[in-house]
Parts: structure tokens; C-alpha cells; sequence
């Protein structure tokens, strides 16, 4: 736990304590697993049904799924697929696979079978774990995925060729010695989009978690204190709601509420919020923007607790640091991270100034710096690269069968962002821009390339070219610009399903919620597309449409 009253005391006193041998599973799970009646998780289902697990619960049941799985030839180093919701069989999966020594490899449920299918292509996964909702997808490319011998399938209704979950469960024995992993071994396989090319999956090792936790416990103003209780609207499959949120509280033995919406909503959030006394936050600032426009005093309306929020993903702005101040009593943390080295950056307000349009300063633990082209460091005030001093524990292993991007990641001693900002005198960082095109849409980052490829498969679609625009409430979302094969005339149905398209195959947040059919495409003389005119093109129409 990080000690200190200020920021100085805290770095000047902190050092790292990674061990030879670890394991998440047993870290998040066993180790509590001995105090009887001591509270893991808070479950509500979509119908609003509570389930309670203990952490002696989640011991057992996660035990009787690694001997599961085990019976089913998952062993060491093979890649499962979770492809599940917020709920306890996402949670169980995970910690089976650690303690079986297995690579978890968490997929969305937003995704549509293109997305799913590269994902299980690429590791070569050997199972995948999901529900009756999301079988379908699998089941549409399972005859692509050669390496795929195992489907367990929550609720599975008796289908043919795949196991059902909880029976599989129930058949297991109570008992298990989990895998003795190195703290440096593969754990973890999250896929992280590019502008160009499909995603790339990034390996991480059991190490990641100590590595997260200076950040969460220095984002959540020195997590835990007596009485937190954390929930985060972010889906598991994305390492804000796992890695950044649900295994480093269960970590410290701290209890976790989740829910199953189908889609969230604000009141019904601070109803909850309000009902189970949580403390601790974990957000994107699309969700609080969300929540700020539907509540306009949520604490006369609510009873809340709230302690610490803290958020990231894209930029808060200063009226959302205002509203939070105000209307919750709490001051927002901004986090900054990548999935290949999270929770690097940020603020803690219990011991020091919370400065808006900043991004706070290097976490305890973590050496980061602005460094110019030539590899060195930056001068106060001078433009450069965000990057992160070898090694840091939280840092990734490598991309997944990919060591030419690995090492492009790389300079000497530093690991480079692709993101580009300056540290003032103080010490904090401010954020100035991406090197690439990503587009980071309500939380999410998403590649235009994938984005383009799918929308090349559309029967009407002849060039494309996707960029990330403005939006007041996600802070970026998806627009491409389309020239259409002969045939096809431009139309709102005919937009609808190309819409449908990218919603359907490849992921629901990544498909162009606007849509602007152009006769030619910009492109250089060996077919490049010219992102930088595409944005010009919706400039200039904007300030047309006299918008700001």
C-alpha cells in the first residue's frame, strides 16, 4: 500500500516487492479465501436478482472449473477465450485459467464474429468460455478456427457440440493445486487496435497486476480505507474494468459490485450507487458526461458515498471536473495508461493539487519522461514523446507473435507511447496529441484501419476512408467517408446497412455514426488515402453547418 501525506513522502518512500513465483488467480482469490464470510462480489442480474459470493466461494467454484477444464486438455500456456458480460462466470473463468497456468484472452461482447474470429485465429485459442447470447458468433466461424477444441457455453440449453458451464462446474473436484507461475510467465492477451493493419495482441505476464496497483491505489486516493466498495460501468473484457479495476480490489480483499445492464443508465446507476454504498469509481468520462446531462443533482436525489472517482481514457475538460466537485462532493483523478503499460500517469488528490487540462504526474513506482526524437529526455516545457523507463513491472511481455511491432514499441531504455505531450517545472504532464490516428470513442480505442477493412467487405462499398470527429458527449466518434461501387446510390437505407454492418461483424462502439458519401477519394499517387484532407473535408463543412 502506498504510505506518505504528500506526493514526495510517497515516491521517496515506495519500492517494489515483485516475487519470484506469483499468480493472479491465487492472489485475487486464495489468499482471502480462509476468512469464512468475507464479502468477494455483489451480483445483480439484468432481471434484478442479488447474488453474493465470498471469497471462499469464488476458491471453490474456480477450482472445480480449472479440474474442468484440465479434463478437457487445457493446460499451461494455452489460450481461453472469455467472451462473457459483467457477471460471475466472467470472474471465475479468469482465475480457473491462472491457476491452471493458461492465457486469458478477453473478448468484448460488443464484437461481431469478424472481430471474434481474428482474435481466436490469431492466438490460436484453445477454448472460449461464453453464454447462449454471444454462441451464436462463435458457432458462425467455428469452422475457421482450427485450434478451437472446447466451447463452454453459460446456459447452454442442451446444444450439440459444445459443454455447458455450470455443469462442467459442478462435475469438477473442490480441490486444486494451482500451477507454480513465475511472476514474469503469460497470464493475459488483450488485442489493442492500430490505424493501420488488424490488432495486435498484447502479451502480458502474472506481474501485471502488482505492476497496476501503485496507480489504482493512488487514483482511488490511497485505496483501500475502511468500508470501500468499488464498481466500474466498464465491461471486464476491457482492461479498465478488469486489470484496472476488479482484480486489483479483489487484490486487497475488498468486495466489488457488478451488474448486467443491457445498456447503462444514469439513474439506475446512482440508484445503485446509492443502495450499496460504493465508494470508489471507475469510469470513462463519456459515462460521467452521460450521467452529469441526465442528473443535475444527483447527491439530493441520492444518498451517495462516494470517496474517489477517477477516469480516463480520453479527455475530461474542465466543465466535468466542476460538475463532480459540485454535485458529488469528490474530486475527479485523471489516469492516463496504455494497455501495454498501464496506470503510469495521474492524479491523486488526497496529496496533491488537482490541476484540469493536466494529466497529473509519474505514479509512484513507474520512471516516466517527455523524450525528443533522438531518444533524449525532454526539457521542461518541450515538446516530445510520453515514455516509460525499462523495465516496469507493469509493462507487456511483447506482441503477441509479432516481434518487429514489439520492438518498434522500444528505444533503448524506453518504452514509447505514440503519444505526444510535455512536463512542466512541477513535474506534471500534459497531453498534446497522438502520434497515430487512433480514435478513442467513449472509452474506446479503435483502429480505423480494422474499422475500414470490415466496411470494404460491405457488397456497396467500393473506398473508404475512417476518421475520428468531435462529439460533445464521447469525445470522438467514428465517421467514414464512402465512394460507392456503380449501382448503389446514396440513401438513408443504404447508410443504415452500412451501419448494421460494422454493428453486426465487427464491434457495436466502432461503427461510423456518421456517414458521408463522396464521389473521390484524397489519395496520394500510390493510393495512400489522405486522413488529413478527410478531416479538412469535415471542417470546413462543419463550420458551413455554422457549428462549432
Amino acid at each position: 500500500m502506498l504510505a506518505g501525506r504528500t506526493y514526495a513522502e510517497i515516491v521517496d518512500q515506495f519500492s517494489w516487492n515483485i516475487p519470484a513465483y506469483y499468480n493472479v488467480g491465487v492472489d485475487v482469490c486464495d489468499k482471502w479465501a480462509g476468512e469464512k464470510d468475507r464479502l468477494a462480489l455483489i451480483y445483480l442480474a439484468s432481471d434484478g436478482k442479488e447474488q453474493r459470493y465470498t471469497f471462499g466461494d469464488l476458491k471453490t467454484q474456480s477450482n472445480r472449473l480449472a479440474n474442468a477444464l484440465r479434463a478437457h486438455g487445457i493446460e499451461k500456456g494455452d489460450r481461453v477465450g472469455i467472451l462473457l458480460p459483467q457477471c460471475p462466470e466472467t470472474l471465475l473463468s479468469h482465475i480457473a485459467i491462472y491457476k491452471l497456468g493458461g492465457i486469458a484472452l478477453p473478448l468484448l461482447t460488443l464484437f461481431g464474429s469478424l472481430a471474434i474470429e481474428y482474435r481466436l485465429a490469431n492466438s490460436s485459442a484453445k477454448a472460449v468460455i461464453t453464454d447462449s447470447a454471444n454462441f451464436a458468433k462463435v458457432l458462425e466461424i467455428i469452422e475457421r478456427l482450427p485450434a478451437l477444441q472446447l466451447i463452454l457455453v453459460v446456459d447452454s440449453d442442451g446444444q450439440p457440440g459444445v459443454k455447458d458451464f455450470w455443469q462442467c462446474v459442478r462435475k469438477g473436484r473442490s480441490d486444486f493445486q494451482p500451477v507454480r507461475t513465475r511472476a514474469d510467465d503469460p497470464a493475459l492477451i488483450i488485442y489493442t487496435s492500430g490505424t493501420t493493419g488488424p490488432p495486435k495482441g498484447t502479451l502480458h505476464a502474472h506481474r501485471i497486476l502488482l505492476g497496476i496497483l501503485p496507480g489504482f491505489e493512488f487514483y482511488h486516493n490511497l485505496f483501500p480505507q475502511k468500508g470501500d466498495l468499488v464498481w466500474t460501468p466498464l465491461d471486464w473484457a476491457y482492461i479498465g474494468g478488469s486489470y484496472d479495476t476488479l482484480f486489483p480490489t479483489l487484490h486487497h480483499g475488498y468486495p466489488v459490485l457488478a451488474y448486467r445492464a443491457q445498456k447503462f443508465d444514469p439513474d439506475e446507476a446512482f440508484f445503485l450507487m446509492a443502495k450499496y454504498g460504493v465508494r470508489n469509481m471507475m469510469a470513462v468520462p463519456t459515462v460521467l458526461r452521460l450521467m452529469m446531462h441526465a442528473v443535475q443533482n444527483p447527491k439530493e436525489k441520492h444518498d451517495l458515498h462516494l470517496r474517489s472517482i477517477t477516469a480516463g481514457g480520453e479527455t475530461l475538460g474542465a466543465e466535468l471536473y466542476q460538475w463532480s466537485r459540485r454535485a458529488l462532493g469528490v474530486e475527479l483523478n485523471e489516469q492516463y495508461g496504455q494497455t501495454e503499460c498501464d496506470y503510469v500517469i495521474g492524479f491523486c488528490s488526497e496529496v496533491m493539487d488537482v490541476v484540469p487540462g493536466a494529466i497529473g504526474k509519474a505514479v509512484p513506482g513507474h520512471q516516466v519522461d517527455i523524450i525528443t526524437a533522438d531518444g533524449d529526455i525532454a526539457k521542461a516545457g518541450e515538446l516530445g514523446e510520453i515514455a516509460v523507463r525499462c523495465p516496469d513491472p507493469v509493462m507487456f511481455l511483447g506482441y503477441w507473435g509479432d516481434p518487429q511491432a514489439t520492438r518498434k514499441k522500444f528505444s533503448g531504455e524506453w518504452m514509447r507511447t505514440g503519444d505526444y505531450g510535455v512536463k512542466d517545472e512541477n513535474g506534471y504532464f500534459w497531453f498534446t496529441g497522438r502520434q497515430d490516428d487512433l480514435i478513442e470513442s467513449g472509452g474506446y480505442r479503435i483502429g480505423p484501419g480494422e474499422v475500414e477493412d470490415c466496411l470494404m467487405k460491405h457488397a456497396a462499398v467500393k473506398l473508404v476512408g475512417v476518421i475520428g470527429v468531435p462529439d460533445d458527449i464521447r469525445g470522438e466518434i467514428v465517421k467514414a467517408y464512402i465512394v460507392l461501387k456503380k449501382g448503389f446510390e446514396p440513401d438513408t437505407v443504404l447508410q443504415e446497412s452500412i451501419q448494421l454492418h460494422v454493428k453486426s461483424q465487427l464491434e457495436a462502439h466502432a461503427y461510423p455514426r456518421e456517414v458521408e458519401f463522396i464521389r473521390q477519394m484524397p489519395m496520394t499517387k500510390t493510393g495512400k488515402i489522405l486522413k488529413h484532407e478527410l478531416r479538412k473535408m469535415h471542417t470546413k463543412k462543419t463550420h458551413s453547418n455554422g457549428e462549432t
